[in-house]
């Protein structure tokens, strides 16, 4: 064979086997790809701290279980461990995906669910950060752009929540744009799916008596739908008596997040017409008179009322006045949870009282080192007796970009109480 011919040859073959190459290097970066790091330290025992600022982080984490801080970032859902630590560290077990973003996290026992952009829903074991399920769900549509801290993201994440069937069992319900579903939180097995209007309902969480609440304005002047978490059946349809036509429905009193709640409140995009309901049974919800306040927090039988200066604990069923707290400085609620309602006062102390009796549980000043109290709150989370909260610059504007938005780079305290 001639030489002009072996190296016309031999230019081919190495043509060929660079796009090879290169087709390679294409599909795994750009192939849908998953990422799990397990744990590789023992499950953490939860500690026992003292009331008072612990930790100063830089992104909003979820308190799992009293032992793991968990956190989520654009595409990935981590934890850190120790649920003390002063400040985030190496992860104790991460969950990656690609292409998808991250668009919501849940944590229920030692369970961890993210749920992505192309509607997968992917449960975690806490302890070992094990896939324990996957499973396609309705995807989420348009959720706004995190904020540098995700607090939107782990803290209140869009149609996603917990709810308890008269039979026990948990059910993740993930909702969006056109679809509902149910899932059996333990296996992730489907247990009911619904088809609905794209454009003209929206969900806002789940009662305490097992129901999905939702707003329909399909047909007519909006109503609340409350729906069976178990089968997805509308149990109750119903409308607020003089209700504004442009109805906003704010769950009150829920367990954690936006799920598991007791009360809700109904009023107009304005605020007016501001009525408290209870919906802890089946049926129509309850009037709540205690409830009316736009600054009124309902905790189990309990309402605390800071809205006239003081604080003030009520009778939800009929706003009566319990008791009294006027020895606490000028406060507003900041978070609450079962048995706990916190309280921020205008000297940046962290109040945590017995909804009950109104006695004081702890009290700290929200500051660590030499940060100072020149700050207003963002959002705020408690589980568990912890509390976390954003810390703002005190004329930031929601327009502002995260440097002149947030304190600081580590923008998000955590406290025990």
């Amino acid at each position: 064979m001639a030489k002009a011919a072996r190296r016309r040859i031999l230019t081919t073959l190495l043509a060929v086997l660079a796009v090879a190459a290169t087709v390679a290097v294409v599909v795994r970066v750009l192939a849908p790809a998953e990422v799990e790091t397990v744990a590789r330290d023992p499950y953490p025992a939860a500690p026992a701290p003292t009331a008072g600022v612990i930790a100063r982080l830089p992104v909003a984490p979820l308190v799992v279980d009293g032992r793991l801080r968990v956190y989520a970032g654009a595409r990935q859902v981590y934890a850190d461990q120790p649920v003390t630590g002063r400040h985030r560290v190496t992860p104790f077990w991460s969950y990656r995906r690609w292409p998808a973003t991250l668009a919501g996290v849940l944590a229920e026992g030692n369970t961890v669910v993210s749920r992505w952009s192309d509607g997968t829903l992917v449960a975690l074991d806490a302890r070992t950060g094990r896939v324990v399920w996957r499973v396609d769900g309705p995807e989420p549509g348009s959720v706004p752009e995190p904020r540098r801290t995700y607090a939107g993201t782990v803290w209140d994440p869009a149609g996603l929540y917990v709810g308890r069937a008269g039979t026990g069992r948990t059910v993740l319900l993930a909702t969006g744009p056109g679809a509902l579903g149910g899932y059996d939180l333990a296996d992730g097995r489907r247990l009911w799916r619904v088809d609905v209007d794209r454009d003209c309902r929206g969900d806002v969480g789940t009662t305490a008596g097992g129901e999905l609440v939702g707003v329909d304005r399909c047909e007519g002047p909006a109503a609340i739908e409350l729906r069976d978490v178990a089968t997805g059946v509308v149990r109750t349809r119903w409308r607020p008596p003089d209700a504004p036509g442009q109805l906003v429905v704010t769950p009150l009193g829920c367990r954690v997040g936006l799920s598991g709640c007791r009360g809700l409140r109904t009023a107009g995009p304005g605020g007016e017409n501001s009525r408290g309901w209870l919906v802890t049974g089946p049926g129509e919800p309850v009037p709540a008179p205690g409830l009316d306040a736009p600054d009124a927090a309902l905790d189990g039988e309990r309402v605390v009322d800071t809205s006239g200066g003081v604080v003030v604990g009520r009778s939800p069923r009929t706003g009566e006045e319990l008791w009294r707290r006027a020895d606490i400085h000028p406060a507003r609620v900041l978070a609450v949870e079962p048995g706990r309602v916190h309280l921020l006062t205008d000297r940046r102390e962290l109040v945590t009282v017995d909804p009950i009796t109104g006695a004081t549980r702890s009290t700290s000043v929200l500051d660590l080192g030499r940060d100072g109290i020149a700050w207003r709150p963002g959002r705020a989370y408690a589980v568990d007796g912890y509390v976390a909260v954003e810390r703002l610059r005190e004329r930031a504007r929601p327009e502002d970009d995260d440097q002149g938005y947030f304190l600081m780079a580590e923008p998000v305290l955590l406290a025990a109480t």
